[in-house]
């Protein structure tokens, strides 16, 4: 049985409550698909940093780059630390460090109520999003009541993030690939123009499509059934991805992965710390899952990743909902519901 190491960050709010719930549920699915994980359970939150002043120090980075499978993150945001300074190291601090420039984000819906859509067609779509350049990097300055923010784009960042797109676009039997930036009133992104153009050629088979992403978001409301892959930079990315997981049910439903082909990825489910909700035992623990199934499908274990997802699609068809997509059942009760579902297969302990 191959065991792999996973590094879990559960971090603040809602963190702890959602990766506690699903990691029964992910040993569930590895069992049954003839590998197991070992779970090393890191300190490092808003209350470690309250604590101790301590981020994400260089020791624990190296560990992380240097000796684990796969890193299983919850979310990291209190405003106990309204500087964020926890969040910059430890989520920003491992996306640019370990240099994961992928940020994969599929917007599939799986059951035909979530959708606030009047449509009946199937809603399946991933977003690739750059994870390591843009405006997230920073840099910028202020002069009186002048902000100004710098947003770097790298011919090397922007033709690796859109490769990785057709390269996944192809893998998958996918037809068409869409790039969005807004190159009509941003000049540096000529950049993302020649670059898609140069990377699609090498792909004829594949059709390369290019929208501007205020129409991109106007499109995706109106005919999302028509989008299979969407490639663009870090913030258009961010923003285009809670927009999809609006359109299949919300943050509770959204996974993303963050990856660099060949090296340990961090996968964290996007709905963030949510601090007003923790502790109520109300958080959907579905991203999380759905996130764990990333991981598998990374670490080469496809089968437990489909095992996975039809485990959700048959809890949600059984109503065990937390009240974020209209139920009443509990964390808990939900994970409980997906553990013990037909795909996982898992028999109740006495």
């Amino acid at each position: 049985m191959k065991r792999y190491s996973v590094a879990v960050i559960a971090g603040d709010g809602i963190g702890p409550e959602v990766i506690e719930a699903a990691i029964p549920v992910l040993d569930a699915a590895a069992k049954k698909h003839g590998c197991a994980f070992d779970w090393e359970r890191l300190p490092y939150s808003a209350d470690h940093y309250l604590k101790t002043k301590e981020t994400l120090p260089e020791a624990a980075f190296q560990h992380l780059r240097d000796d684990v499978d796969a890193i299983f993150l919850g979310a990291i945001g209190d405003p106990r630390v309204p500087g964020n300074e926890h969040a910059r190291d430890i989520l920003l601090g491992l996306r640019f460090r370990l240099d994961l420039y992928v940020n994969f984000r599929p917007v599939i819906l799986l059951h035909p109520d979530l959708t606030p859509l009047k449509t009946t067609k199937p809603i399946d779509f991933v977003i690739f999003r750059e994870n390591t350049e843009g405006v997230y990097l920073g840099r910028g300055r202020s002069s009186g009541d002048e902000y100004i923010a710098e947003e770097v784009n790298t011919g090397k960042g922007v033709e690796r993030i859109i490769r990785a797109a057709f390269a996944w676009a192809q893998a998958q039997g996918k037809t068409r690939v869409t790039m969005s930036d807004k190159s009509n009133a941003v000049p540096a992104h000529k950049i993302w123009q020649e670059k898609f153009k140069a990377v699609a050629a090498e792909y004829p088979a594949i059709s390369a499509e290019h929208r501007y992403v205020d129409a991109l978001a106007m499109e995706l409301v109106r005919a999302p059934e028509r989008f299979q892959v969407i490639v663009t930079n870090n913030l258009y990315g961010d923003i285009l991805s809670d927009l999809g997981a609006g359109l299949v049910g919300g943050l509770g439903l959204a996974a993303s992965a963050n990856l660099h082909p060949g090296r340990a990825g961090l996968f964290e489910p996007v709905h963030g710390s949510a601090p007003p909700l923790a502790g109520k035992g109300v958080a959907n623990p579905m991203a999380a899952v759905l996130t764990g199934a990333l991981m598998f499908e990374q670490l080469g274990h496809p089968d437990a990743a489909r095992a996975l997802e039809r485990a959700v699609k048959e809890t949600l068809a059984k109503g065990v909902r937390t009240p974020d997509i209209g139920g009443k059942a509990t964390t808990k009760e939900v994970a409980a519901a997906m553990l013990y579902s037909p795909s996982l297969a898992a028999e109740p302990s006495s």
